[in-house]
């Protein structure tokens, strides 16, 4: 039975959810919403892996080295726990091998969250980023499988590597650039997935608007960024439909519409 909506990005593998797990997951399949955890490193991809072989269907996994851990960083509790804000990366050597044989698992379906973090770049890592991400381009492209992209304040070169090193398409993570930003992902196959941001502002709404209904999918970035009207709590994967309601609104279109494409269009990125 095909799911009623998708939460293609979602960290339920993440420390944010050692005391309660299963029952969030259960949460959401009892209601209809099938997931993909995302990993960020070594230890949360496997993490990711190892939580969709617990279910029989309903829960993916994708596996990659965030480009924010390419190098000593900051991160929040909820990732990786052990202090917080306070905690610094350890920085991760990117294992081409380890993924390799971490995306044979079926339950696999994407490799990422892998690309540019621009945000707080520290220097000279630019380049050690982007030779990573295109690592692990040359894994999807070895094993097939679709890219889960995180872009942040680098879409331009985040496109022109696309544009040269990918054999396979897939999605551009919580996408939060311009209307022309996103034309250059669009025009490479690749579908914008929105959060529950575009529950609370209006930012993003041209984007939204203007990007054609089959290149969209919905994710929450769980456990950041909760939706409107679960502002302040913890967000978990069930809260999709939020943003499902946000796109038909913003798009104007009838909300059961929205819905059934958007899981068309997970099934077809992801091959779920």
């Amino acid at each position: 039975m095909d799911p009623l909506y998708f939460d293609v990005h979602a960290h339920v593998n993440f420390n944010a959810y050692d005391i309660d797990r299963d029952e969030v997951i259960r949460r959401a399949l009892d209601a209809g919403v099938h997931m993909m955890n995302v990993g960020t490193q070594q230890d949360t991809s496997k993490a990711a892996a190892e939580l969709a072989e617990k279910y029989d269907t309903g829960v993916y996994a994708a596996i990659a080295l965030h480009p924010v851990h390419t190098a000593k960083s900051y991160h929040d509790e909820q990732e990786l726990g052990e202090g917080g804000k306070a905690f610094t990366s350890r920085g991760e050597q990117f294992d081409s091998a380890y993924y390799l044989e971490l995306a044979q698992n079926p339950k696999v379906k994407a490799i990422g969250e892998c690309g540019l973090d621009y945000y707080r770049l520290e220097e000279h890592t630019a380049e050690v980023q982007k030779q990573v991400f295109i690592e692990h381009i040359k894994v999807a492209n070895k094993v097939g499988k679709p890219l889960m992209c995180h872009i942040r304040n680098a879409y331009k070169d985040a496109a022109e590597i696309l544009a040269q090193y990918a054999e396979v398409k897939g999605d551009i993570h919580f996408f939060a650039g311009t209307w022309e930003e996103a034309k250059m992902f669009l025009d490479l196959g690749f579908t914008l997935s929105f959060t529950g941001v575009i529950t609370f502002t209006h930012d993003y709404d041209e984007v939204v608007r203007n990007t054609p209904l089959d290149m969209i999918l919905s994710e929450t970035d769980c456990p950041y960024i909760t939706p409107t009207p679960f502002r302040g709590q913890r967000n978990e994967p069930i809260h999709v439909r939020e943003v499902v309601k946000a796109i038909a609104r913003i798009k104007e279109l009838d909300e059961e519409v929205v819905r059934a494409q958007l899981v068309a269009n997970a099934k077809r990125v992801f091959e779920f």
